[in-house]
């Protein structure tokens, strides 16, 4: 069963997958181009590891789960190269591992990429050193595929406990946290899509999410190929839409989650929660397990990724900042688990947040 029927058809297939694998062992990986989203629909075809790397690096694929099974299916791509290179199990193994390691680092925040790499290189520590080129491929593209459709069933739990959690009223998220992101429905937009699909009516609103927008660009577009209104808005505006009581609860995702629960995602989250707690508007991070780095006691471990300061001074191509202007481009920030009124996985809902429960909740799980 290939990567792209494994699952039953939902609304969510209206948005095309963010990744695929197309064929067997000889097949090769197609990445949705989200750059040129809402325009068009383009695909790049990765053939070999340094268009894999190029389009984690550029955000053509985006979304730590998403980025995370794109790994997976790299390490295919890999083993493909030593296939067509003709070398023998000794080199095609270090060439793998020697191409994981590239993969792993395209990134570094969200920790679901190394993850899915260390995952699928687990296996290859248990097979033969005489095995060939074609057969590692065989089994890498088996666990990539199989990371794939565990994703599909998490972001179907994480919807179904989100919805549950959800109070009534306007709900405001940023980033994208939807189908493109992930290898589902989503983490946090997919509590939304669950509590839509049940008959439940509220506005949403999607922060711009400055400066690749893929808020407006991303999450807007998806919910309206779903049939589901949304409203966008600046970044800025965050404020005066909560203060005017439009917003109920606030909802976003994670690229990396600690031991004690803080959360790192796009830049701008930190400050949503910090309005969030002043207007008395309950904040929700939605991630499923393989996003908690429990090695990392805080967010203050997490590395942040900084990001070509011309994404600032020219957003989508547009100048908006004399060229002689330095900018800063973080592009994440770490909210602390105390902003947190609960954290929304596969297995439930984390709340209250602490170092104890997320412990108690990732522990007792198998």
């Amino acid at each position: 069963m290939t990567s792209d029927s494994a699952s039953p058809k939902t609304a969510v297939d209206r948005v095309p997958q963010a990744v695929r694998w197309i064929g067997e062992e000889d097949g090769h990986l197609e990445i949705l181009d989200q750059t040129k989203l809402p325009l068009s629909r383009e695909q790049v075809v990765c053939r070999d590891v340094p268009t894999v790397i190029e389009a984690i690096r550029m955000l053509r694929v985006r979304g730590a789960p998403a980025i995370g099974i794109a790994g997976g299916y790299g390490l295919v791509v890999a083993a493909r190269e030593a296939v067509r290179a003709g070398m023998a199990p000794s080199a095609a193994r270090s060439h793998i591992l020697a191409q994981a390691e590239e993969i792993a680092t395209a990134r570094p925040t969200a920790v679901n990429l190394r993850w899915a790499v260390e995952r699928s290189l687990g296996l290859l520590s248990s097979l033969p050193a005489e095995t060939a080129a074609e057969q590692l491929a065989h089994v890498l593209l088996e666990e990539a595929r199989a990371i794939h459709e565990e994703d599909r069933r998490l972001c179907a739990a994480i919807g179904r406990h989100g919805a549950a959690v959800l109070p009534e009223g306007g709900i405001l998220t940023h980033c994208n946290t939807g189908a493109l992101a992930t290898g589902g429905d989503g983490t946090a937009l997919a509590t939304i899509t669950t509590a839509w699909e049940q008959g439940r009516r509220f506005d949403i609103f999607a922060d711009e999410t400055r400066p690749l927008l893929q808020g407006g660009r991303l999450t807007a577009w998806e919910l309206t190929e779903r049939g589901i209104p949304v409203t966008v808005i600046v970044d800025s505006a965050a404020a005066h839409i909560m203060k005017s009581g439009r917003v109920s609860s606030v909802i976003v995702g994670a690229d990396r989650i600690t031991a004690n629960g803080d959360a790192a995602n796009k830049i701008g989250t930190y400050g949503l929660a910090v309005l969030a707690e002043a207007h008395g508007i309950p904040f929700f991070v939605a991630a499923p397990s393989s996003t908690f780095d429990l090695s990392l006691a805080s967010g203050d471990d997490i590395p942040i990724e900084e990001r070509d300061a011309n994404e600032v001074k020219r957003p989508l191509g547009v100048q908006a900042a004399p060229e002689t202007a330095a900018a800063a481009n973080p592009a994440f920030d770490v909210t602390p688990a105390r902003l947190i009124r609960g954290i929304v996985t596969e297995h439930g809902v984390i709340s209250p947040v602490s170092r104890e429960t997320v412990a108690e909740m990732l522990g007792s799980q198998p």
